[in-house]
């Protein structure tokens, strides 16, 4: 009997998007005798393990699994740690993340809310007998230690067991020591609490009072005997939570870190090492200014070692600012009309490229990610490569066209790349740029491959990703159009990577042609191509339509039957398609979608819109609830599939609800889809197989499609 190859909606749920069975989180040691990393056996295997690849032979082993660790039982995660996981978006099971002492001898990690040690070199792994549940386990540099978080305290243990005690406590309800806030945690890139000093004898450590923020209460209307929970919600023009650093040492001594909390109150970035005092990263509130601050740490005085401005705002970015091993500042700025690398008072790059992040900082050069800037000879559409920036010039260190990024130490580099032709990442192991070794990769095979074009549309020269059904042959016509876009700041969809377009690909083969388009806003081109949103994200809308209309003179799309579908800023923007502009779209499925930016947090939404009580008039324009599209005639309305996870608590479902109650008073038809427990991202299995599927449905109803007989055309799957 022949085996049946899984339905695409099913193989890519039950694979998690094809990220189980893959490595990841990859750290070298210093000694270039070990790369640890984390992956789950197999490609619908959730649980991560803790493995160990010796470069010499490229050998693996496991260093810890949850599995036996556990005894088999199921592991337990406590709210916090669930909130956590939500933060970074994380949906997996096991060992989802791990920290390691400055040799990567020892290895820490939280597991079903107990702290679990790995000795790497020995093989070993068993949990310390502390009180839980515990939160982000990190060991000392020196390996002798490890901090962790239980119950809002920053508590220190010895990596034998022994000497378990809290260190930093918190003084009333509301309050919490070693753990990021909500928006540090959600927007900042910042999801840690604590930093070990380089001579592990003291921590930096986060002390966070949440009481000013506004409450919030999700509940679950389908199971109405659990209570709701409280959240800490930092709206748009409401306070924050308050944050605080201290110097503590091992016995619980302290000292408050003194800056212009009133001016700077976003605590952005935190850095200790060997190379130089602690660096920290301050932005005001509207971040049109940040400074960049050493710290004594004797007294908690800071100084400010660099400042920064910019009218419309100040991005954060991974990995900076770092001080290199002789102490010089390492930094990304937007100058000259390009995002450039500084080291000391040097410039390195210039406007060819548009930097990324800073992935290592060498004795002698820098290891960046980055894009062709717009000065580039050449559009590398969809591309990052891996460049070693050095007094000397900058070098390509990736390979081929793709999207790649790097871990390094020393000699040693960890390259993971992506390209449009083959699945998932290759990782390969570099010792002085030279092949050593392989990471494999359990993922599964997609049962499908992206027939996929990287272009550019319209006069903006707007990167697209243009996908057409498998068997779409030129003779068979013009195609009804999907947008398929993310469309806003910080998320960019079209990329030069297989896995990327997978889904856009079974929407084509359901018969449709699907344009990703990453317009202004989208990162990757340049700053003022991303800061051109400031105060009006209505923009990106043109750009979506822009490049619909220059593609249609290449591509068979049929502009008489024109759909969109996205999920959060994507689900907003097929929101805003829908209502500003019936004469060009005709349907759309509006995922999670940000309907009002009131109602959005302070971090992400201040940043590009300002406060509201100051601009009210700019909230107004750029909502959908109070969108002049509802008052257009009936005749104009179009079908919305709007679908919300009614657990969001990124996004919540009065996002969906206030929507749909203004459609109705509006009389404009519209189909809501509730998915009860969902938060904002979709782990569950059955409901991510069949929202795909129910998605299709809805599209070929409102576009008066009929099914194509092709494989792949699928039902939803029963229970």
């Amino acid at each position: 009997m022949t085996s049946q190859k899984p339905s695409f909606p099913r193989q890519h749920a039950r694979t998690q998007r094809f990220t189980r069975g893959a490595p990841r989180a990859f750290t070298v040691s210093p000694d270039g005798t070990r790369v640890i990393f984390l992956r789950s056996s197999s490609g619908t295997d959730p649980v991560s393990r803790l493995m160990v690849l010796d470069p010499s032979t490229g050998l693996e082993r496991v260093a810890a699994d949850p599995g036996a660790l556990l005894g088999g039982s199921a592991e337990r995660l406590s709210p916090q740690e669930r909130a956590r996981r939500e933060r970074t978006r994380e949906g997996g099971t096991g060992i989802v993340e791990y920290a390691v002492d400055a040799e990567a001898e020892l290895a820490a990690f939280a597991l079903s809310g107990k702290v679990y040690v790995a000795e790497l070199r020995a093989g070993t792994a068993g949990a310390l007998p502390v009180p839980g549940p515990v939160i982000d386990p990190r060991p000392s540099p020196d390996g002798r230690h490890v901090a962790y978080v239980a119950r809002g305290a920053l508590r220190v243990v010895g990596a034998d067991g022994t000497d378990d005690r809290a260190v930093a406590e918190p003084e009333a309800e509301h309050l919490t020591y070693g753990l990021a806030e909500f928006v540090a945690a959600e927007e900042m890139g910042r999801r840690r609490g604590f930093w070990w000093s380089p001579e592990s004898d003291r921590l930096l450590v986060a002390r966070v009072d949440d009481s000013p923020v506004t409450r919030w209460w999700i509940a679950d209307p389908a199971r109405p005997e659990r209570k709701p929970a409280e959240v800490a919600y930092p709206v748009a023009g409401t306070p924050n939570a308050e944050v605080g650093l201290f110097v503590v040492d091992l016995a619980g001594g302290r000292t408050e870190v003194v800056w212009d909390r009133a001016r700077y109150p976003y605590l952005a970035r935190v850095h200790w090492s060997s190379a130089g005092a602690p660096l920290l990263l301050v932005q005001a509130r509207d971040q049109r200014t940040q400074r960049c601050l050493t710290v004594d740490p004797e007294t908690g005085a800071t100084r400010t070692v660099h400042a920064d401005e910019d009218p419309r705002w100040l991005d954060l970015f991974g990995g900076v600012p770092v001080w290199t091993p002789d102490g010089r500042l390492v930094r990304i700025a937007d100058e000259g009309g390009a995002r450039v690398l500084h080291v000391g008072d040097r410039v390195l790059t210039g406007a060819r490229l548009h930097l990324q992040a800073v992935l290592d900082v060498g004795e002698s050069d820098v290891l960046v990610q980055a894009v062709a800037g717009e000065e580039a000879a050449a559009p590398e559409i969809g591309e990052s490569h891996v460049y070693r920036v050095s007094e000397l010039g900058v070098e390509r260190m990736s390979e081929g066209v793709g999207v790649h990024s790097a871990v390094r130490s020393g000699a040693l580099t960890v390259m993971s790349s992506t390209s449009p032709e083959r699945p998932g990442a290759t990782v390969r192991v570099l010792r002085d740029g030279k092949q050593v070794a392989v990471v494999a990769n359990h993922a599964q095979e997609p049962v499908l491959r992206p027939r996929l074009t990287l272009t550019e549309g319209g006069a903006r020269r707007i990167p697209c990703a243009v996908l057409l059904p498998t068997d779409h042959q030129e003779s068979d016509g013009p195609l009804p159009v999907l947008m398929d876009p993310y469309g806003g700041p910080l998320g960019r969809r079209v990329l030069a990577a297989h896995n990327a377009h997978l889904t856009s690909q079974w929407f084509a083969d359901q018969g449709f042609a699907v344009v990703v388009a990453d317009g202004r806003g989208a990162p990757g081109r340049s700053p003022a191509w991303e800061k051109a949103v400031r105060d009006d994200f209505t923009l990106t809308l043109d750009d979506q339509i822009e490049a619909l209309h220059a593609l249609a003179e290449r591509f068979p799309l049929d502009l008489s039957k024109v759909a969109m579908r996205g999920w959060s800023y994507g689900g907003y923007l097929a929101g805003l398609a829908v209502l500003r502009r019936p004469d060009v779209f005709h349907a759309a499925v509006v995922g999670a979608p940000v309907t009002d930016f009131r109602l959005y947090d302070t971090h992400y939404t201040e940043r590009y819109l300002g406060d509201p009580a100051e601009q009210p008039e700019v909230y107004a324009r750029n909502a959908l609830v109070t969108d002049d599209g509802l008052s257009r005639p009936a005749e104009t309305a179009r079908p919305m599939m709007i679908v919300h996870g009614l657990a969001d608590d990124n996004v919540v479902v009065a996002h969906t609800l206030r929507l749909s109650s203004a459609l109705l008073a509006a009389g404009r038809p519209h189909e809501v889809l509730p998915l009860s427990g969902v938060t904002h991202m979709t782990p569950q299995e059955q409901v991510a197989e069949n929202l795909l599927l129910l998605q299709v449905d809805f599209l070929r109803r409102s576009l008066g499609l009929s099914a194509p007989e092709r494989p792949g055309a699928d039902r939803p799957a029963a229970g």
